[in-house]
């Protein structure tokens, strides 16, 4: 073999001194007869890129060509060096692979857009009827331990320890005082400024303009029927309850007790 032959013709001439045929070499190597012979005349653009060193290895493993021997010729081929040879059994599992997978993703994608008849009739629904009990009346849970659990509103207890819980809410400018014991409270109550407080034992309340004022004791709504520029005072008891003021008393004159009329003793002679 001449060392100045290209590889094809070196592939070409390693071929016949082994007795083969093109045929019988591409069934071999399960290559098209095109495909070998586009090799071995160095007819590159028939080949598919990258493919040209791996097939052209093949092809001499095949036919016994020495590559350390020819590894001039070898590199002058086109295509990266070091890259190993395409195995067309491998080549041909991962193209049935592909094509097994492409089917099946077709297959799937069908079922999902049109279901069969037969999956349809065979899903069988249960009904399940749920026993509707009878209805839980809410009751709020008791509170316990001293401090309030988030979510839980806490209404102002009407009378505690501390005393009993007094509201007063003005529409209009008013004095007020409270009297318990022997002290007294005094705010001016102002236009929507409430004044909450606690009065400890009976107290007294006093308002110069009654008309304008929202009185709220021990959570009880007070209706005193006063008008707007009126005062009002009003006694309270321990419990927070408003004591009736006292039915004023009626005086009785007393009367003389009725006398017959004197009759002169001439008149009483005369008729007797």
């Amino acid at each position: 073999m001449s060392s100045s032959a290209g590889f094809g013709e070196l592939l070409r001439l390693a071929r016949v001194a082994k007795g083969m045929s093109q045929e019988s070499l591409a069934r071999e190597l399960r290559l098209t007869l095109h495909l070998l012979n586009a090799i071995e005349t160095e007819d590159w653009k028939q080949v598919p890129p990258g493919r040209e060193r791996p097939l052209a290895r093949l092809v001499a493993l095949k036919v016994g060509l020495d590559l350390e021997a020819h590894k001039e010729a070898f590199e002058e081929l086109p295509g990266q060096v070091g890259q190993e040879p395409m195995d067309p059994r491998r080549e041909a599992m991962e193209r049935l692979l592909m094509g097994i997978i492409s089917v099946g993703s077709i297959a799937i994608l069908a079922w999902l857009v049109v279901p069969g008849r037969g999956l349809k009739s065979r899903i069988t629904v249960t009904e399940t009827t749920h026993t509707q009990g009878p209805a839980v009346v809410y009751t709020p849970q008791s509170i316990k331990g001293p401090f309030p659990v988030l979510g839980e509103v806490l209404p102002d207890t009407p009378v505690n320890e501390e005393g009993i819980l007094v509201n007063l809410r003005a529409m209009d400018t008013c004095e007020a005082q409270i009297t318990s014991g022997t002290s007294t409270q005094t705010h001016s109550l102002r236009v929507s400024e409430p004044w909450s407080l606690r009065v400890k034992g009976p107290f007294t309340l006093t308002l110069d303009n009654a008309g304008v004022v929202e009185i709220e004791v021990a959570g009880h709504q007070i209706q005193h029927g006063r008008n707007v520029g009126e005062s009002w005072s009003g006694s309270f008891g321990a419990d927070g309850i408003l004591v009736p003021p006292p039915k004023p008393k009626i005086e009785t004159v007393p009367t003389a007790p009725e006398t017959e009329p004197e009759v002169d003793a001439e008149a009483k002679d005369e008729t007797e």
